[in-house]
């Protein structure tokens, strides 16, 4: 089957998907949903603590024995303690973002942890991989949330040319077509995160999800570019500021203050108006919430109907 290769192998897990490690998204209850459908459930830590981290780790050791993961934001002001924390509950694998894991890696490697860096350019994942990465997940700029300069489809090939380790495909990705390109392009698998947000299995707000649902295929939009940090979201109110303060050449800490905390005010309050609604280009494609073991399914039942069309085509 085309869904089993060597990360399935590497990773221990039944099919190529992984869940992006969404800060205030990714909590212990979705993790556990895709790690039980045969993905791999990331839990997202952001900027929270320790301890809110250990309780999202508690939930999904107690829902499941399967892989997992814990997204570690090297700009968290937690960094440290959230590398403790992995290390002391031997948490699998871990991705990391926002930053170089590199003074960590041999720490992790000491106790089996894989560590997966996800890399925007060509130039970190080569040093990623010089550093002792296991994985590299590339994120192309259709992905929501904090994004690079190069799309998926010209990023992950030269990524896949430079790299001998074993790389897996992100952004604008949400069905089995896309696996297939991915795959098609040299990737192992693809990471998914806004598929996931509109799953029965998050715990972000109803209104969060509806957004997506409702979006369509220009309405996910980037904001920050002037601070060096650019950040894809659903047009809203929020947006609208940060793209007025952004034509009034203000300075980048107005412009990261006024972002401060709108995740979070999206997220867990539902607001949609004034929060930051991070969400890929393929907001428009999502119509519905769907358990994350049907999401799964489709996605490789999808896929497998693509491959043998193409190869029917091919004889």
């Amino acid at each position: 089957m085309l869904i089993k290769n060597e990360l399935t192998n590497f990773l221990g897990i039944d099919v190529p998907v992984i869940q992006g490690g969404m800060a205030w998204v990714a909590t212990g209850e979705l993790a556990a949903a895709v790690s039980k459908a045969g993905g791999l459930g990331i839990i997202g830590a952001g900027n929270a603590p320790a301890d809110i981290v250990r309780d999202e780790i508690a939930k999904v050791k107690a829902a499941t024995d399967r892989p997992f993961g814990v997204n570690i934001m090297l700009l968290s002001p937690f960094v440290d303690e959230i590398v403790e924390l992995v290390i002391e509950e031997r948490v699998p694998v871990v991705t990391t973002g926002a930053g170089n894991p590199g003074k960590y890696i041999d720490r992790f490697k000491e106790i089996g942890t894989k560590v997966i860096p996800v890399v925007p350019s060509v130039a970190l994942a080569k040093r990623m991989e010089r550093m002792g990465a296991d994985a590299l997940i590339a994120e192309g700029n259709e992905a929501g949330g904090h994004i690079g300069e190069l799309t998926t489809m010209a990023l992950i090939p030269q990524i896949v040319d430079t790299v001998e380790i074993p790389v897996i495909a992100a952004g604008g990705i949400a069905d089995g077509r896309g696996l297939v390109a991915a795959l098609a392009l040299g990737a192992k698998g693809v990471q998914l995160g806004t598929r996931f947000v509109c799953s029965k299995e998050c715990t972000a707000h109803p209104n969060y999800k509806e957004a997506i649902i409702k979006a369509r295929d220009r309405d996910a939009v980037v904001t920050g570019r002037s601070t060096g940090h650019p950040v894809r979201n659903l047009k809203n109110s929020l947006t609208r500021q940060m793209d007025n303060l952004e034509r009034k050449g203000a300075s980048r800490e107005e412009i990261e203050e006024l972002g401060a905390g709108k995740l979070r005010l999206a997220v867990q309050e539902g607001d949609i108006d004034r929060g930051s609604v991070m969400a890929g280009q393929i907001a428009g494609m999502i119509n519905d919430i769907k358990p994350v073991q049907e999401i799964i399914d489709t996605i490789i039942k999808e896929a497998e109907e693509v491959i043998k069309v193409l190869g029917g085509k091919e004889k």
